[in-house]
């Protein structure tokens, strides 16, 4: 009898905890992707990077992106989307499209993937200011 109470006991105790857990999770990961709205995204100089391919990432839970750029004389010429963890937001693989376009990574998000469309614009940026070529 002991034995069913206190797993009785313990099985509420986590019914009860469990939406607590996940409502604090939802918070914490709302907050984090609106920080998203309010980052800075810059356009590197790209005149000064030598040609090749350049590799970046950024992660912001539960968006996570691996880029590769590729410059050639100055230019963006090539961007391909390795990783693309995007929930919802899968619309915002015309990102690198419209980057090559503008040869800037001043451009609109996509409407309705906005904080995908940030975090590809932000692991363009991190490739571009990278050290090394790949």
């Amino acid at each position: 009898m002991k034995r069913r109470t206190i797993a009785l006991i313990v099985t509420l105790g986590v019914l009860l905890l469990l939406p607590l857990a996940g409502r604090i999770l939802l918070n914490t990961v709302t907050a984090d992707l609106e920080k998203l709205r309010t980052i800075r995204v810059e356009t590197p100089r790209l005149a000064l990077l030598q040609d090749g391919t350049y590799r970046g990432a950024y992660e912001c839970f539960p968006l996570d992106v691996e880029v590769e750029v590729g410059i050639k004389g100055g230019m963006i010429v090539a961007i391909r989307l390795l990783k693309h963890r995007n929930g919802q937001g899968q619309g915002a693989e015309a990102i690198p499209l419209k980057v090559i376009e503008s040869q800037s990574l001043h451009i609109d998000a996509i409407s309705g993937a906005t904080y995908s469309s940030i975090v590809i614009l932000k692991a363009i940026e991190d490739a571009l200011r990278a050290e090394g070529r790949i």
